[in-house]
């Protein structure tokens, strides 16, 4: 029995050949059960090994597969939201190419979507394969994103999500070159729902960024992009050292008026320095960071650039 609705499936991806024919086989062993019409896009960065040779050859014995190729690298994030702003079905999973999010989970991700929900999520309920730093960090992010973030940013979710296309369609007006897409659905809203799920080990080789850094990356875009807090807290210590600077001036002047002999000495005054100075440093690496932002959205440069798009009538 087919269904009405036209299922997009986008997948970054960036060397990883080895991935590529088992994932296929897996999502379209997917579709055939769900008896929908379907395309899977692969939005890749410029591969160095055989990963564009492979998706080419199964694009051969089937159309509805079809690729983008970055100009030059551009990364995961900006892959992503090339694939969703290529896709023309009437819903759109994004899913990574490494297996760690198993394809299988569509099908109730699909159930939930025609329960009337325009988002959703697979949330994670446990994270195979992955070190102890990494699960630490990710917790941390995840933590201090929801405490300060001034939109709801589900824990323990990745981009591993089903959109409704009213979703992707306003995903298409925003223009935002710190694309953090699990913020800017939460900032989108509409009606959303989690899918629990053990995240497993990836199926071959490593990840393509950086564990600790990427991860830091990622947390950043978090609470920078969605979040003044910072800004605030470093307003909020400003005024305090402030404060405490007069007190302690004061204390210095009755102490001196009484005549009473202050031994405080070098060690006070290195502290004390130190102390302001990694303060002042503080402010404005978070100032620096929020006017990057600023800088760059200014400057109104792409977020990606397509060299070669297989599979689609013109670039867009």
């Amino acid at each position: 029995m087919t269904e009405s609705y036209k299922l997009s499936i986008v997948i970054p991806v960036y060397n990883e050949e080895k991935n590529i024919p088992a994932l296929i086989d897996r999502l379209k062993m997917v579709i055939i059960n769900l008896g929908c019409s379907y395309e899977l896009i692969f939005s890749m960065d410029p591969s160095t090994d055989l990963t564009e040779k492979i998706i080419l050859d199964f694009r051969e014995n089937d159309k509805n597969i079809k690729l983008i190729k970055m100009s030059r690298r551009f990364g995961q994030p900006a892959c992503t939201i090339a694939g969703i702003k290529y896709c023309n079905g009437d819903i759109c999973v994004v899913i990574d190419a490494d297996l760690q999010d198993p394809p299988e989970l569509i099908t109730e991700m699909i159930s939930k979507w025609k329960e009337g929900y325009d988002v959703v999520y697979a949330q994670r309920t446990h994270r195979d394969g992955e070190s102890f730093i990494k699960k630490c960090v990710a917790y941390s992010g995840y933590w201090i994103i929801d405490k300060i973030s001034d939109i709801k940013i589900p824990r323990n979710t990745g981009d591993f999500r089903l959109l409704d296309r009213k979703v992707i369609d306003q995903l298409k007006n925003i223009n935002d070159n710190d694309a953090f897409l699990r913020g800017l659905v939460a900032y989108i809203g509409f009606k959303q729902i989690a899918v629990p799920f053990r995240r497993n080990a990836r199926n071959d080789g490593k990840g393509k960024y950086n564990k600790f850094f990427g991860s830091i990356t990622i947390a950043l875009n978090g609470v920078l992009g969605f979040s003044k807090y910072p800004l605030h807290l470093i307003s909020v210590l400003g005024l305090i050292i402030s404060s405490f600077s007069i007190l302690l001036g004061l204390i210095y002047l009755f102490l001196k008026i009484i005549d009473y002999d202050i031994k405080w000495g070098n060690p006070t005054l290195v502290i004390l320095i130190s102390f302001l100075s990694g303060i002042q440093l503080l402010s404005l690496g978070i100032m620096g960071q929020y006017f990057a932002r600023m800088y760059d959205n200014i400057k109104e440069r792409p977020l990606y650039i397509v060299d070669e798009a297989h599979g689609f009538e013109e670039l867009k």
